[in-house]
C-alpha cells in the first residue's frame, strides 16, 4: 500500500523521507527521522512503534543495519512489517518480511534507501533511488523528485491518496514536516505544492523559534 524513500544529504548532514500510499494519512503513521542521527520509514502493515526504536539505536551508536537487525530481534510479527533506515554515515538498511503484501521489493545505495509493497512492478524503488541520486538541490527537492520518478515508474497497484516529506536538520524539531492525508487527486502533487511555498521560508522559521528578535518580518498586517 505504499512506497517510500529515506535519504541523507551528503552535503548538509540532513535527513529526509518521503513517502506516498492508497492508504489515508500514510506519512503520520510511517514517517521518523531525528537530527544528527537518521531517518526511518515503517510501512506495510504499519507499527509505528519500530520507527523511534530504529533511531534510538542509531543515537546509541549502532549502524543503520545493525539498527534493522535490531528491529528484526526485539519487533513484533516482525514478518508484516518493511522498515527502511539510513544514518549519520549515509550507510542504508532494509527490512522487508516475507508477509509484505502484493508485489514488494526494494532498492539501496549511499545515503538512500527506498522500498515498496502492493506496488504496480518490482522496478518502482530503483527508480526512486534513481531518481534521488539524479536529482539536484535541495534534500526537499531530491525527495520531491524521487516519489515522483517512482510514481512515473507505476507507483503502487492502485491510485495514492495520501503522502508527506519530512526532513531534519540540527535541531530538535523537523524543519519541514509537510503532508496530504488525503485526496483523490494527486498527493505528491499536493505536497510538492506546499514544498514550493514552505520551502523560501523554511531558515524564517527557525531563526523565529530560535531568537524571534533576528527573525525577518513575520508578513502579517500589523508587523509590515
Amino acid at each position: 500500500m505504499t512506497f517510500s524513500l529515506v535519504a541523507r544529504c551528503a552535503e548538509t548532514g540532513m535527513f529526509g523521507i518521503a513517502i506516498s500510499s492508497s492508504s489515508p494519512a500514510v506519512a503520520a503513521r510511517c514517517a521518523f527521522a531525528r537530527a544528527g542521527v537518521g531517518a526511518v520509514a515503517s510501512q506495510n502493515v504499519t507499527d509505528p512503534r519500530l520507527g523511534p526504536l530504529a533511531l534510538d539505536m542509531m543515537q546509541g551508536g549502532m549502524s543503520a543495519g545493525e539498527a534493522i537487525a535490531g528491529v528484526r530481534d526485539l519487533g513484533q510479527h516482525i514478518a508484516y512489517r518493511q522498515v527502511l533506515a539510513v544514518d549519520a554515515q549515509g550507510r542504508s538498511a532494509i527490512h522487508s518480511g516475507p508477509n509484505s503484501l502484493g508485489i514488494w521489493t526494494q532498492a539501496q545505495a549511499e545515503n538512500v534507501a527506498s522500498g515498496g509493497n502492493l506496488l504496480a512492478n518490482d522496478g518502482v524503488p530503483q527508480a526512486i533511488v534513481d531518481g534521488f541520486l539524479s536529482a539536484t538541490g535541495h534534500i526537499g527537492d531530491r525527495l520531491i523528485a524521487a516519489l515522483r520518478a517512482g510514481l512515473a515508474a507505476g507507483g503502487e497497484a492502485g491510485p495514492v491518496h495520501s503522502a508527506g516529506m519530512q526532513i531534519v536538520d540540527k535541531v530538535s524539531w523537523p524543519v519541514a514536516d509537510l503532508r496530504c492525508d488525503w485526496t483523490e487527486d494527486c498527493p505528491i502533487d499536493a505536497v510538492a505544492t506546499a514544498w514550493g511555498i514552505y520551502k523560501p521560508q523554511l531558515d524564517a522559521y527557525i531563526q523565529r523559534a530560535l531568537d524571534p528578535r533576528a527573525a525577518p518580518s513575520y508578513g502579517v498586517p500589523g508587523d509590515e
